[in-house]
């Protein structure tokens, strides 16, 4: 007399599953990778051998090629700027400020970021540097 079992293992591979979860993470890693991305501004920068390897920067001022200023990443005009970095430098005695200028605008806009910034040092008694941002020479 032969004894079967009503319970029978199925040996099968259901790959329904495993599609699911590769389009679940594909959907996410799509998702994420659009949130990371920042609005950077496209700069060329001047090349140099000098390295200095500072803290990152409190404050960040960009100039594009097109002249446009920017103030960690929001645009403000040459003439705001200065009010701009004082709302960002309350009560800050000494805070290095990067400057990002691209290589082809005119030396007059960088010394005018200086000039902005040694004014704010002689009006309040401060000692805010200026950092110019290079790339290294290849």
């Amino acid at each position: 007399m032969a004894i079967q079992t009503r319970n029978k293992r199925k040996t099968d591979f259901s790959m329904a599953s495993m599609s699911d979860i590769v389009f679940l993470l594909l959907i996410f890693f799509m998702l994420t990778s659009t949130l990371v991305a920042p609005n950077a501004i496209k700069l060329l920068l001047p090349q140099s051998n000098s390295r200095t390897i500072e803290t990152p920067p409190k404050i960040t001022i960009s100039i594009n090629k097109d002249l446009n200023f920017f103030l960690d990443g929001v645009q403000v005009s040459e003439s705001t700027l200065e009010a701009g970095l004082m709302q960002k430098l309350p009560d800050q005695e000494s805070t290095s400020i990067r400057l990002e200028a691209d290589k082809t605008i005119p030396v007059q806009y960088v010394v005018s970021v200086i000039d902005i910034v040694n004014t704010i040092n002689n009006t309040y008694n401060t000692k805010h540097k200026v950092i110019m941002a290079t790339s290294p020479k290849k």
